[in-house]
């Protein structure tokens, strides 16, 4: 089969790496060593779009505003409707963590 068609391995060590992070500078340079400044593009736009979607923005304010391509934001929006509900948790911590 090809390996593009398989699922990722959630227990692969890279997911324990991150965690092993301490603040967003090393998080950053990670990152940077990790992927290609594409990657990096591209999952900042999907992590924005995502945030606009949950804040209740429509398609055409989402694309002019990030540039992401309306299959970009379909596929953010499938993800943020009927995915693993992280984005809402996630998003949920940040906004706990701007009150204190």
């Amino acid at each position: 089969m090809n390996n593009r068609n398989k699922r990722s391995n959630p227990d692969h060590e890279l997911y324990r790496a991150v965690l092993e992070l301490q603040n967003v500078e090393e998080c950053y340079n990670f990152f940077v060593d990790l992927c290609t400044v594409s990657e990096m593009k591209a999952m900042e736009q999907r992590y924005e779009v995502a945030k606009l979607l949950n804040q209740g923005m429509i398609y055409n304010e989402i694309l002019e505003q990030t540039g992401a391509s309306s299959a970009t934001i379909s596929r953010v929006n499938r993800s943020l409707n009927y995915g693993t509900d992280t984005y809402r948790e996630i998003f949920k911590r940040l906004h706990a963590g701007d009150k204190e």
